[in-house]
C-alpha cells in the first residue's frame, strides 16, 4: 500500500489517490503513511476527507503527528482537533513540545480546552488520565422511548454507545445497560427497571494497571468512571485498554532486563539515554556480584586443594540462575494477571519445592553419570558437584518463587525481582553450598 501511495504521489495521480484512500481502513493509512517523505505525509494528509483525516491523525506516530500540527494551518488543526476524541486529544498533548502545544491549545474550543486542563490534572496512569468524557448517559427515570430519542440525538459524536451509563439526578452513577436491552425492551419501561445495578466502575484516582485487570476479569468493552463522591466523569474503553497492556507488558520485560523503563521506541532513543537506563541496574548487579567473589577468596584453600572444583563453578551458577529465572518468570506473570496472591506464599513454596525435587534428582543424576562414566573424575568429587547441583536447584526454585511475592508485599513491582537480580542471589547460596560440601566430602 506504501508503494501504491508514492507512485500515485510521484505520477501526480491526485484524485486517483483520493479516491484510493477513501476506499482503505484508517489504521492501514496510518501505518503506511510513516513511510512517506515529510512533504508527502503533509500531502496525503491534506487530501483525506475530513473526518478520515481526524481518525487517520489518531493512529499515527507522535513525530508524525507534530509534524502535520507544526505544518498545517490553524483552521486545519482546529478541525483536526474539534474531531478527536477527547482522551486521544489529551495522548497527543502529552507527548509535544511546549510550543506545538500552544499551537493545538489556541486552536481548541473553551470548552473542550477546559476539559483537557482538567484530564491533564489527573496522575499519569491512572483512571482519570486515560479517560473519555464521549459516552451516553440516562436518567433512571427515563422510559425506554426517551432514552432511545435520547441516545439518538446525543449518540452521534459519542466514542461508543453499545453500552449507555445510568445515572441519576446528581450524577451518581447507578448502573448500565447494553444497547441491546435498550432496543428489545418495551417503550414505556423505566431504565431503573431493566438496568443492571451491579456494574463494575473505577475511581479516577485508579491505577491503570488495575483497569486492565478489571477489563480481563469481567469481559469489559467498556467501564464507568466515577470520582470521590461516585459521580460519573467518564468511561474507558477497549482500545485504551489494549495500549495499556501493550505498555504495561513492555514495562515489565525491561525491568525483568534490569533496565529503567521508557516509553520511547529503540531508534528513536539517544545512545545516551539507553546508556542512562541501563548502567544503573548494572552497576547494582556488579557490586552484588561482589559478593560471590569474596565468598571464592574465603574459600581458596579448598580451591587450591582440589583444583578441579573450580572447573565446575559456572555449571553451578548457571544452572542456578536459569533454575531460578524459570520460577521467577511464571510467579510475576501470575501475579501479573491476578492467578497467584500475597496470601499464596505458602502454596508456592511448597509446590515449587515438589518440582525442584524432581528437577534437582534427574539433573543430578545426569551429571553424576556424565562426570563419572564418561570423564572418570573422582566418585567423592561427583559427590561434591552433583549434591551441590541439587541443593541449588531446589534453593534457586524456592528463591525464585518466593521473592516476587515478597516485592509485591512491599508494594514494589515483582518484575523487579526477575533474572539478574536472581541469579545474583542464588550464585552466592550456589557457592556456599558448594564449598561447604567439599570440606565435608574431601575432607579438606
Amino acid at each position: 500500500m506504501a508503494m501504491t501511495i508514492m507512485e500515485m504521489i510521484k505520477n501526480n495521480k491526485i484524485i486517483e489517490l483520493s479516491e484510493y484512500l477513501q476506499e482503505k481502513n484508517s489504521v492501514d493509512i496510518a501505518k503506511n503513511m510513516m513511510y512517506l517523505e515529510p512533504c508527502d505525509l503533509i500531502l496525503v494528509f491534506r487530501i483525506l476527507q475530513k473526518d478520515t483525516a481526524a481518525e487517520v491523525f489518531s493512529y499515527l506516530k507522535q513525530e508524525s503527528q507534530q509534524y502535520i500540527v507544526e505544518s498545517i494551518s490553524d483552521d486545519e488543526v482546529k478541525e483536526v482537533i474539534e474531531k478527536l476524541f477527547l482522551d486521544d486529544t489529551v495522548d497527543f498533548i502529552e507527548e509535544l513540545p511546549a510550543n506545538v502545544v500552544k499551537k493545538v491549545i489556541r486552536n481548541t474550543s473553551p470548552q473542550k480546552r477546559e476539559f483537557i486542563n482538567q484530564f491533564l490534572k489527573y496522575k499519569e496512569c491512572s483512571a482519570g488520565s486515560i479517560m473519555t468524557i464521549e459516552f451516553v448517559d440516562l436518567k433512571e427515570e427515563m422510559t425506554v422511548k426517551e432514552a432511545i430519542e435520547h441516545t439518538r440525538k446525543t449518540g452521534v459524536n459519542k466514542e461508543t454507545i453499545d453500552t449507555c451509563f445510568v445515572i441519576d439526578k446528581y450524577r451518581r452513577l447507578k448502573g448500565i445497560l447494553p444497547i441491546k436491552s435498550l432496543i428489545l425492551s418495551k417503550e414505556d419501561e423505566l431504565i431503573e427497571n431493566i438496568m443492571d445495578n451491579s456494574s463494575v466502575y473505577a475511581k479516577t484516582s485508579e491505577d491503570q494497571e488495575r483497569i486492565a485487570y478489571l477489563f480481563k476479569e469481567y469481559d469489559l468493552v467498556s467501564m464507568a468512571v466515577v470520582d470521590n463522591e461516585e459521580r460519573l466523569v467518564g468511561i474507558i474503553t477497549i482500545d485504551d485498554v489494549v495500549d495499556i497492556i501493550e505498555q504495561e507488558n513492555t514495562e515489565d520485560f525491561q525491568k525483568m532486563a534490569a533496565m529503567e523503563p521508557t516509553d520511547e521506541p529503540y531508534l528513536k532513543t539517544s545512545v545516551f539515554t539507553l546508556a542512562k537506563h541501563r548502567v544503573v541496574w548494572l552497576l547494582v548487579l556488579m557490586i552484588s556480584a561482589m559478593v560471590t567473589g569474596s565468598i571464592i577468596q574465603q574459600f581458596e584453600d579448598v580451591l587450591q586443594s582440589v583444583v578441579i572444583l573450580a572447573s565446575f563453578i559456572p555449571m553451578l551458577m548457571d544452572t542456578g540462575g536459569n533454575a531460578g529465572s524459570q520460577s521467577s518468570t511464571l510467579i510475576i506473570r501470575g501475579l501479573a494477571l491476578g492467578d497467584i496472591k500475597i496470601k499464596d506464599y505458602l502454596k508456592v513454596m511448597t509446590k515449587e519445592f515438589r518440582v525442584s525435587l524432581i528437577v534437582a534428582t534427574v539433573l543430578s543424576v545426569v551429571n553424576f553419570l556424565r562426570l563419572y562414566l564418561l570423564q572418570k573424575v573422582d566418585i567423592m568429587v561427583c559427590l561434591t558437584v552433583c549434591g551441590s547441583l541439587f541443593f541449588t536447584v531446589i534453593i534457586a526454585k524456592i528463591v525464585g518463587g518466593i521473592l516476587p511475592i515478597i516485592a509485591k508485599k512491599l508494594k514494589c513491582d515483582p518484575a523487579i525481582m526477575a533474572s539478574p537480580l536472581i541469579t545474583t542471589i542464588v550464585d552466592a547460596f550456589a557457592l556456599m553450598v558448594y564449598f561447604t560440601l567439599a570440606k565435608l566430602f574431601l575432607g579438606i
